[in-house]
């Protein structure tokens, strides 16, 4: 069904050029395995899986028949002082699949929820520990923790932090972003230089004092920024570092979790154990928003003392651990168990590296980065107009090549599905490179 004006024009579109898009509107309608629908009937290719999110695939026949039985079971439950059957048991089900030393679940429902969150537990953590003078927090320039005020403050993207600098958290600090494309240009993977860039944290203890420092929050392999993989070694000096002053380490997982880098999780993947992690996204493969913070056993601990009948945190949103959501999660980590997604995805990052470096030779790209199923080609920008170039190729994607491609300034992004077919994959790259030939 097409839009109307009136309806077009009644909806302020998140991170979106509202009045450009506005004249040209790319609009789905429907969606199925790894392809949308226009309202105009044109059948697209999506080459981001949703928003990082659906790696299965959309619409996919487990999880739409549980969200259909569940809505017509129990559609909503308080979940304060009372709760449901399902958030028990996809609670009990995100822990089985998290490395063993994460204990306890707290459901949120988005990516920037489960950042705030688990900023909140962290500084309450330090205070029921006696140590309520650990107030500050630390980010990273380029972070991206999602847009409400706690998860804008730790994050490091200009654009998302310069509207609002006055009502961002005092008390936050940033360590130095760990992309520098005159050391790290066309890595395969990890970078073999810039470990040393996180002691900048030891920097920033040394300025602070770091008994001072309640939490560390760093994306293990950012995405948002452009998909930018940790130097080797770099996350291990990071959980080094914080052991030294006492100071929590937070993996924001929101991107990386559940199979985007061929594990269940980074930290599986890089072999580093943060105490919190966050995630959202692929929890529910997108279909319902959900998100989750998951704690080691030491965190969640500190919060269980005095009286039994006493709230230990006072914090939750009125639909954490939704019924619907919570059954939408446990059918997207059957299909993940059921169909071998998370090898299919490492099996797949392989073949998908080579795809994106074949444009390394190409005279208007500067970088390419990939880690697992994230990749990235940054071109060279426009004098005077950057941004323009990454914009151009997203909407000659959509429009000559029934792709869907997105793009953060002049750096093309891409989430493969977990599942993807190589020959997809193939097919569409060839046709990015075509549209990235054809401009000037």
């Amino acid at each position: 069904m097409a839009v109307s004006a009136g309806q077009l024009d009644a909806h302020w579109m998140p991170f979106t050029a509202n009045r450009d898009f506005k004249k040209a509107p790319r609009i789905i309608a429907s969606a199925a395995g790894h392809y949308y629908e226009t309202v105009d009937g044109r059948r697209l290719y999506d080459l981001f899986s949703g928003l990082w999110t659906t790696g299965l695939g959309h619409c996919h026949p487990k999880i739409v028949e549980a969200v259909q039985k569940q809505v017509a079971t129990l559609d909503y439950a308080i979940g304060f002082q009372v709760s449901n059957n399902r958030s028990f048991e996809l609670a009990e089900r995100v822990i089985d699949l998290a490395p063993p030393p994460f204990s306890q679940c707290f459901f949120t429902n988005s990516g920037s929820e489960s950042v705030d969150t688990a900023l909140k537990i962290a500084l309450a953590y330090h205070r029921a520990r006696g140590e309520g003078h650990r107030t500050r927090l630390i980010g990273r320039e380029r972070g991206y923790h999602g847009v409400n005020f706690g998860g804008m403050s730790v994050g490091g993207m200009v654009p998302n932090r310069k509207v609002f600098s006055a009502s961002l958290l005092p008390g936050v600090d940033h360590i130095r972003a760990t992309c520098d494309l005159e050391h790290t240009a066309f890595s395969r993977g990890q970078p073999e230089w810039g470990a040393h860039l996180a002691d900048d944290l030891e920097r920033l203890a040394g300025l602070h004092g770091g008994d001072n420092i309640a939490a560390v929050i760093v994306e293990p392999a950012a995405g948002s920024a452009g998909v930018l993989p940790p130097p080797v070694g770099y996350l291990e000096r990071l959980r080094e570092i914080c052991d030294r002053h006492g100071i929590l380490l937070i993996f924001d997982e929101v991107i990386t979790g559940f199979g985007r880098v061929g594990a269940s999780f980074a930290a599986d993947y890089f072999g580093v154990m943060p105490d919190i992690i966050t995630t959202a996204k692929g929890l529910t493969n997108g279909v319902i928003p959900m998100g989750a913070v998951i704690v080691q056993s030491h965190v969640y601990d500190a919060f269980m003392h005095g009286p039994e009948a006493t709230v230990e945190l006072f914090h939750g949103y009125t639909y954490s651990g939704h019924p619907v959501a919570a059954a939408a999660g446990v059918a997207t980590l059957d299909a993940y168990a059921e169909e071998g997604t998370f090898g299919q995805a490492a099996e797949l990052a392989g073949p998908f590296g080579e795809l994106l470096h074949g444009f390394a030779d190409h005279d208007k790209v500067i970088d390419v980065r990939n880690i697992g199923l994230m990749g990235a080609v940054e071109l060279a920008p426009r004098e005077g107009k950057p941004g323009a170039r990454g914009m151009e190729v997203h909407k000659r994607c959509f429009w000559e090549e029934d792709l869907v491609v997105r793009n953060g300034m002049d750096t093309l992004q891409f989430s493969p599905f977990l599942n993807a077919k190589p020959d997809d994959l193939e097919a569409a790259i060839a046709r990015i490179r075509r549209v990235v030939d054809s401009i000037d």
